[in-house]
């Protein structure tokens, strides 16, 4: 069993940190930069724990590939993402299955994407909250909302607050 002090200590013998993180991805952390930006490890990581985004370069969190292997299990970690990959929908909608929180992370156009709001819903109700206007005020994102978790029934639009199909969800 590797643990964190051991990699640092090893932390620029390659396959010594390969074997570590092909055991815990969380040990890229005590890795050396040089291998936080390699690729392949890194994929070996995110691929154990898709946490371990969160040590890699920063080239690498901008790489699709990398984040789509990351989101896979942890949606959540689409917060180390570069800023464009935040703004990719394909991304956005493969972390959402597993984590609504996304929404929190990506960009404004997102949060008014239909697609991604639904998704986001789907699994935490109450991140309507950063849904755009908008979609606050659509009666079916307002309705999976609401269905998931009654306190996002706070986050509606007053039309929405005042529909009589939503209110019933609530009751």
């Amino acid at each position: 069993m590797y643990t964190y002090d051991d990699v640092k200590e090893h932390s620029k013998d390659r396959e010594y940190v390969e074997k570590a993180i092909e055991e815990d991805g969380l040990l890229l952390d005590a890795a050396d930069p040089e291998f936080q930006d390699d690729k392949e490890l890194v994929m070996k990581a995110v691929t154990k724990d898709g946490g371990a985004l969160e040590f890699a370069s920063k080239r690498l969190k901008g790489d699709k590939e990398i984040l789509m292997q990351a989101v896979e299990k942890k949606g959540w970690v689409l917060c180390y993402a570069s800023d464009e990959l935040k703004a990719d929908k394909e991304i956005a909608l493969k972390a959402a299955k597993t984590d609504g929180q996304i929404l929190y992370y990506v960009s404004k156009e997102l949060r008014d994407d239909y697609d991604v709001v639904k998704a986001a819903v789907s699994n935490k109700g109450i991140i309507v909250k950063y849904a755009s206007f908008r979609l606050r005020d659509n009666e079916e994102i307002a309705k999976i909302a609401v269905s998931q978790n009654k306190v996002a029934f706070h986050y509606l639009s007053e039309r929405m607050k005042n529909d009589e199909e939503v209110k019933k969800l609530i009751e």
